[in-house]
């Protein structure tokens, strides 16, 4: 009995250790790029619908406040300038601009180990976002957010499997001048982690300076334009079909510049968009096509992601519902139609409204991120760690999201079915004179690492063994982790004479 005892829990402990140690990338049983494609809640003739409303609306409403330079750009393109001022697009012009679009954009990593491929239905999920405050989940209140807030969510970005890029998720309030702001945000961002970044700018002029310290980081201009590992996002349009007029120069420069861009549509359904989640589709989509022509005209083929990101909104309170099943079924249609256009596209998912990372903050941050998942979307914008309807942001529930969205990838990877998953020999082996049971057949030791995936931080002890540790609680252990992992120095970071180049010329805000 003491045998069998000792070799059970030795056992036990090999597999635990199994499973705890890192697997090499083709052992994973999940990954960036994973095809999703199966949730499509628009039936094609639904879709085709969805594209004659918005080739009709560009048509007949077009859209307002062009800055000159693009007004100059899109009518060379054979956009049409009305008497009140709005630009309109024959369908030629749409058609034109999307058979010149770029449909296999890599989104770069600095390192070359995180490289994103965007075509087909290829999955990748990361952060987003403007939240102006960070969830204190101790104090359980909020408070500013500050660059060195950015630079730790790169850095505990860095370290999570299944966080594949991280878009500037908050903003440095604890510098008040925009240009100081906006570098210190990629030096923040690039510092923290080697994955592709997102960034944008608030004013066009501060766009060469951004170049400046990227081709430093890069190692020249050439190196910066042929891995541009710093794309930006976007607000090229104030919903209802306007243009943002300095977006639209900051985006000139930045394809003048070879930066990967996000047109980024971000309605609100029945306040911007219409209140239907087939209206709130058919304007980002129109509002987006307008984008792409815009882009292709400057620059035929630029990088440019389909960035149709409407919100929902609880028409009692007026209050945004990022969290809610609308929400999800307007980021899955709109991945639909990215798949329709043949498009590299993103969307926002995984924000929820919750105000700490709770039970309502899984619910909702699970629903969204599966289905856009499971639709294809190539970019899961917002999904993790985004809270109180976009405004604040928690270091604990990007940590908590890795888990979160690992399970939601297991979910995308499928079942497969073949003569080895079918498992009659196993079945015939195990029952027939075998010892009735599955546990440690070499079958199943074979798969316990490729086919499962095992939360880092989610509890599935018994009752006993979650008293016997302490009772831990998840936000404590996404907290721990956090400190575990600020501890340590970025695998990021810049050498030290490249930093110092770069603090010589521009006024850093981190300290060294």
């Amino acid at each position: 009995m003491t045998q069998t005892t000792s070799r059970r829990s030795g056992g036990r402990t090999a597999r635990r250790a199994a499973r705890s140690a890192p697997l090499s990338a083709e052992m994973r049983p999940i990954r960036p790029g994973m095809e999703g494609g199966i949730f499509k809640p628009l039936s094609e003739a639904q879709m085709g619908r969805i594209h004659q409303a918005a080739l009709e609306a560009l048509a007949t409403i077009g859209l307002a406040d062009a800055p000159p330079s693009g007004v100059a750009h899109l009518r060379a393109a054979g956009a049409l300038l009305g008497d009140d001022g709005r630009i309109r697009f024959p369908r030629a012009v749409v058609e034109t601009a999307l058979a010149n679009a770029c449909r296999d954009i890599t989104l770069y990593s600095r390192d070359g180990q995180n490289d994103l491929s965007l075509s087909g239905a290829r999955v990748h999920f990361g952060t987003a976002g403007a939240a102006v405050s960070m969830v204190d989940v101790q104090g359980r209140h909020y408070r500013d957010s500050t660059v060195q807030d950015l630079h730790d969510a790169a850095r505990i970005t860095d370290r999570l499997d299944n966080i594949h890029f991280l878009q500037r998720p908050m903003v440095c309030r604890d510098i008040a001048d925009n240009r100081e702001m906006d570098l210190n945000t990629i030096y923040a961002a690039c510092s923290g982690t080697s994955k592709h970044v997102g960034t944008s700018f608030t004013d066009p002029d501060y766009v060469a300076d951004a170049l400046k310290m990227l081709h430093l980081i890069a190692g020249g201009e050439a190196a910066w334009r042929a891995r541009p590992f710093v794309s930006n996002s976007n607000c090229f349009v104030v919903p209802p079909m306007k243009f943002a007029t300095e977006s639209c120069q900051v985006m000139e420069n930045c394809i003048a510049g070879g930066m990967p861009v996000l047109l980024l549509s971000a309605g609100m359904a029945g306040a911007t968009a219409p209140s239907t989640v087939a209206g709130a589709i058919v304007q980002a989509v129109a509002e987006c096509l307008a984008g792409l022509v815009y882009v292709n005209a400057v620059s035929p083929g630029h990088p440019a992601i389909f960035g149709t990101w409407p919100f929902g909104l609880d028409l009692r309170t007026g209050a945004m519902t990022g969290g809610s099943g609308e929400q999800a079924l307007l980021t899955a249609g709109c991945a639909q139609m990215h798949r329709f256009y043949g498009l590299p596209g993103g969307a926002a998912a995984g924000m929820t409204d919750a105000k700490l990372p709770d039970m309502q903050a899984g619910w909702e941050q699970m629903c969204s991120n599966l289905l856009a998942g499971l639709s294809g979307l190539n970019m899961v914008y917002e999904a993790a760690g985004m809270h109180a309807s976009l405004l604040g942001f928690c270091h604990e529930s990007l940590i908590l999201g890795d888990d979160l969205i690992g399970q939601a990838l297991r979910v995308l990877r499928g079942i497969e079915v073949d003569d080895a998953t079918l498992a009659l020999d196993q079945m015939r082996a195990v029952c027939l004179g075998g010892p009735g049971h599955y546990l440690g057949t070499p079958e199943t030791l074979a798969r316990m690492q490729s086919d499962y995936v095992y939360p880092a931080l989610g509890d599935r002890s018994s009752p006993k063994e979650w008293a016997e540790t302490g009772k831990p609680d998840l936000a404590e252990k996404a907290s721990a982790r956090k400190e575990e992992i600020l501890s340590r120095p970025s695998a990021a970071r810049f050498d030290p004479e490249l930093d110092r180049r770069i603090r010589a010329q521009f006024r850093i805000h981190l300290p060294a």
